[in-house]
C-alpha cells in the first residue's frame, strides 16, 4: 500500500530528489578534501590569512563566470535583484569560515566534522520556518538519528571542551544561515552566479583580519591553498546544484556521511586513531542515510514504474 507521500509524489519530484542526493554526496567528498588540505597546513599561518588566500584563489577561479556575466549584460548598470542577500551571505559565511579554519587546525578531523553536524539541525528547522519547506516525518527522523550518531561520537570528549571545539560550534549556525540564503537565491540565480557572488563577498569580509595578521606565505602554502580553493569552489557549486534539484530537508541526512570520510582521512593520513564510539556513531549515520536513500528510491519507483533501475 503506497504511503501518502508516495501517492502525492510526481515522477519529476522523485527524480529531482535523487539528483539532489547525488549532488550532495559529491559535495561531501569535495569538502572532505578541503578538510584534509587545511589539516595538512596546520597552524603556522593564521586562520584569517589562510581563509582569505583560499577565497582569493576561489575568486580567480571564478573569472570565467564574471566574464560571461559582463559579456551578457544588457541595459543600464544597476544592482541585481536580492543584492542584500548576497552581501549578507558573504558576511555570515566569511565569519563561519574563519572559525572553521581555526578549529580545523586545532582539533581532530572527526571531531570538527562531528561538531559541524549541528548545522543540519539549524538548517532543517530554518528551512521549515523561513522557506516554508514541509518537514516530512522520515526526513525529521533521519536528521534526528544522524545527530544522535554525532552525539555518540562526541561522548568521550564532552569532559573537556577545547577552544577549537567552541569555534566549530559557533561556526555551525552561521553555515546553516548561509545554506538557507543559498537555497533562497537558487530561485533567481544559477549555481555559477551564486558561487561567484559568495567568492567576492567572503573575500572582502576576510580581507581586514587577514591584513592585520599577514605574513609572507611560502610557495608550498600557496600551492595547497590553491588546491583547497579548487576543491571548495567545486564543492559550493555542487552544493547549490543539490539545493536547486530538491528541498534542503531531503539533502541534510546525507551530509552526515562526511563524518565517515573524515574519520578515515584522519586515521590513514594523519594518524588520528578513532575511538570505538566513532565507529558506533558512524554505523548509526550510515544506516540512517542508507534507509533514506532506499525510501526515496522506492517512492520514485511507485510514482513512475516505467523508470528503469540503474
Amino acid at each position: 500500500m503506497p504511503t501518502p507521500e508516495a501517492r502525492i509524489a510526481t515522477p519529476q519530484v522523485q527524480t529531482n530528489n535523487l539528483k539532489g542526493i547525488l549532488w550532495m554526496l559529491l559535495t561531501g567528498v569535495l569538502f572532505i578534501g578541503v578538510t584534509g588540505v587545511v589539516r595538512h597546513l596546520g597552524t603556522d599561518m593564521s586562520a584569517y590569512q589562510s581563509a582569505f588566500i583560499r577565497y582569493f584563489f576561489g575568486l580567480l577561479l571564478m573569472i570565467p563566470v564574471y566574464w560571461s556575466l559582463l559579456r551578457n549584460w544588457r541595459g543600464p548598470l544597476r544592482l541585481p535583484p536580492q543584492s542584500s542577500l548576497h552581501v549578507l551571505r558573504g558576511l555570515i559565511h566569511g565569519t563561519g569560515v574563519m572559525l572553521w579554519f581555526y578549529a580545523m587546525a586545532r582539533i581532530p578531523i572527526a571531531e570538527v566534522t562531528a561538531l559541524g553536524y549541528t548545522a543540519p539541525i539549524f538548517t532543517t528547522i530554518g528551512a521549515a520556518i523561513f522557506l516554508g519547506e514541509r518537514l516530512r516525518a522520515r526526513r525529521v527522523a533521519a536528521v534526528a538519528v544522524g545527530f544522535l550518531g554525532t552525539l555518540v561520537i562526541l561522548r568521550p570528549g564532552l569532559v573537556e571542551i577545547q577552544p577549537g571545539a567552541v569555534a566549530q560550534l559557533c561556526a555551525a549556525p552561521l553555515f546553516a544561515c548561509s545554506f538557507l540564503i543559498a537555497k533562497k537565491l537558487t530561485q533567481t540565480y544559477s549555481p555559477g552566479v551564486i558561487v561567484a557572488s559568495l567568492s567576492i563577498f567572503v573575500t572582502v569580509t576576510l580581507l581586514p583580519p587577514a591584513l592585520y595578521h599577514w605574513r609572507t606565505p611560502t610557495m608550498d602554502e600557496l600551492f595547497w591553498l590553491f588546491i583547497t580553493a579548487s576543491l571548495a569552489t567545486a564543492g559550493h557549486y555542487t552544493l547549490v546544484q543539490a539545493f536547486r534539484h530538491t528541498e534542503i530537508t531531503v539533502t541534510q541526512p546525507f551530509t552526515f556521511l562526511q563524518l565517515v570520510w573524515a574519520t578515515l582521512l584522519g586515521y590513514y593520513v594523519f594518524g588520528e586513531e578513532p575511538e570505538v564510539w566513532v565507529w558506533v556513531g558512524a554505523a548509526i549515520i550510515i544506516s540512517c542515510a542508507t534507509y533514506i536513500a532506499h525510501r526515496e528510491a522506492r517512492a520514485r519507483g511507485r510514482a513512475d514504474p516505467k523508470i528503469p533501475e540503474t
